[in-house]
Parts: structure tokens; sequence; C-alpha cells
């Protein structure tokens, strides 16, 4: 299970489980990978909720 997420100057790919953590990034700076784990973190199940509700988990 992951998570895109798209930026002005790139994106990233964030892994939910086991634990949060980035897959993979293009053109992000760490502030900003940084920023955007934590808004991962803090939305987790909501996130994991939507995933299981399109993919049927």
């Amino acid at each position: 299970m992951h998570v895109h997420v798209s930026h002005p100057d790139g994106e990233a790919k964030f892994w939910l489980s086991p634990d949060v953590k980035l897959a993979k990034q293009t053109g992000l700076g760490d502030h900003v990978i940084s920023e955007a784990r934590q808004l991962v973190v803090d939305h987790l199940q909501e996130i994991v909720d939507a995933w299981n509700k399109h993919f049927g988990g």
C-alpha cells in the first residue's frame, strides 16, 4: 500500500505499511519531503480507508 504526493517542484511515493517510509522522490528537497511525510502520517487512517474503499481491501 502506498501513496503518491505531488508538488509543483516534483513528486514522492511513500509506502504506508508497516511504517510510513519514502519509496522514491524526484525534484523535492529534504524539507518538502519531511512535510509531506508528516502529512501522510497525520492522515494515515484516512488514506488507508480511501485505499481500501477504492481497491476493495
